[in-house]
């Protein structure tokens, strides 16, 4: 059965094996949405100055990077392929805003990044699918150096399975406080790393209605 099949827990147990990093649902994965994000690549980049400058696969690979690194992590919480597809778009919109923003302010210096995200990135880039980043689990541990102790508490809970309400239980406060308490976490390493760029207000809200 297909992670796209109308069966809720069909699905579910699809996404918990992307999440844990399962090479060939990580696999499956990318056969499935690539082309959505491809397509709407190619929609958003109809200016052919823009075309010369970025190519879908680029974009691809860079949005599939940011979508394991966030999974494996336990930000995102989708229940169906309708939610998954539309969260990919988000962050595909997300993604080339703020590349052609970049581009427009610092000309064609896209490649400034710190030297650990760097190199790891190219490492996935290299690979047959984007699915290497969950499998060597390099950035993951990237990113837990990098975080404070609540902070991978929180990303290791996720991980189990466990809901927002039981980690807000555990940790104290409240499930939305945990929750962003995550997200900026993620956010401010993958900005140290130079896999994303700081995002505006607005893709701020876009993104967080979908994690």
């Amino acid at each position: 059965m297909t992670p796209t099949s109308p069966s809720s827990n069909s699905f579910l147990t699809f996404f918990d094996r992307v999440r844990g990093g399962d090479q060939k649902a990580a696999e499956e994965l990318v056969r499935t949405y690539e082309p959505e994000i491809r397509r709407e690549v190619r929609l958003r980049l109809r200016d052919s100055r823009l075309r010369r400058d970025f190519d879908s696969m680029d974009i691809c690979q860079s949005v599939m990077a940011s979508f394991f690194v966030r999974a494996s992590l336990g930000q995102f919480e989708v229940h169906k392929p309708e939610e998954l597809i539309r969260l990919l778009v988000t962050m595909t919109r997300n993604k080339l805003v703020s590349q052609v923003r970049k581009q427009q302010t610092q000309g064609r210096d896209l490649r400034r990044r710190d030297a650990a995200g760097q190199e790891k990135l190219q490492t996935v880039a290299k690979g047959p699918t984007p699915s290497l980043l969950v499998a060597n689990e390099e950035l993951i541990q990237e990113f837990r150096k990098r975080m404070s102790t609540d902070e991978w508490r929180i990303a290791e809970r996720r991980t189990e399975g466990l809901h927002w309400d039981a980690i807000a239980a555990e940790m104290g406060g409240t499930s939305e406080g945990c929750r962003k308490q995550l997200s900026r976490a993620v956010d401010r390493i993958s900005q140290e790393l130079g896999l994303e760029e700081p995002r505006t207000k607005v893709e701020d809200q876009k993104s967080g209605k979908e994690e």
